[in-house]
């Protein structure tokens, strides 16, 4: 019996995932390089200094870059497309469901928490989540599975009673590690990478209704 919902963050509720990746291909274009979506997909779903793409340039172009500078325009380039996005679609049927139907809702993401609480209070979704684990709250981010065993820790469930909802292949094996349920909901960024490593995968939450997602993912396992 599924008892409680555990939402990733970035590239499933809010796609920051491809601005963040265009805003470091358009850095490393500049030098006359390309930032390949096989390099940068080991970076999606995991903590932020797992890899330097500034160290790795500065490796290609052969010289020091100014790189205050960089990242100063970098980050806004990031986040003028961020900002223009809106809720992925169907979150906001899956949260409003969710609580109709009891369940508790918690968050784990690889982000800092300032970036996930900041997002979900700009969004007004905030109030929807019991408990937010980010990479503040944990020694090891996804792909290890401490988040999402925090965060069901946190909802006072077992691992097995939990449906995680994933965007990226590193997210769906910490869930999966940890003992959820999982079910994919790659963007158009994540589904290039490979997610069939999921109990299921969606094209959108709109595919199904959260009601319908937890009788098919238990069907599937019975």
């Amino acid at each position: 019996m599924i008892r409680a919902i555990v939402f990733d963050f970035d590239g499933l509720i809010l796609e920051t995932e491809s601005p963040i990746y265009q805003s470091w291909q358009e850095i490393y274009q500049a030098y006359g390089h390309d930032l390949s979506l096989e390099t940068w997909g080991d970076v999606i779903g995991r903590a932020e200094i797992h890899w330097d793409p500034l160290t790795d340039l500065e490796q290609l172009v052969g010289k020091q870059l100014d790189r205050p500078r960089l990242e100063e325009a970098r980050y806004q380039r990031e986040m003028d497309m961020i900002m223009s996005q809106p809720v992925m679609p169907g979150v906001t049927n899956y949260l409003a469901e969710a609580r109709q139907l009891g369940l508790p809702l918690a968050i784990a993401s690889s982000s800092p928490h300032a970036w996930v609480h900041g997002h979900l209070v700009r969004l007004g979704l905030r109030h929807y989540f019991s408990c937010l684990r980010t990479s503040d709250d944990v020694q090891h981010a996804k792909p290890d599975p401490e988040l999402y065993i925090s965060a069901v820790d946190c909802l006072g469930v077992k691992p097995g009673e939990a449906l995680a909802l994933e965007d990226s292949p590193h997210g769906i094996s910490a869930a999966k590690s940890a003992g959820l349920y999982c079910v994919a909901v790659p963007n158009d960024l994540t589904r290039r990478l490979g997610v069939d490593h999921a109990d299921l995968t969606l094209n959108s939450l709109l595919d199904l209704s959260l009601q319908e997602l937890i009788a098919r993912v238990i069907n599937h396992h019975l």
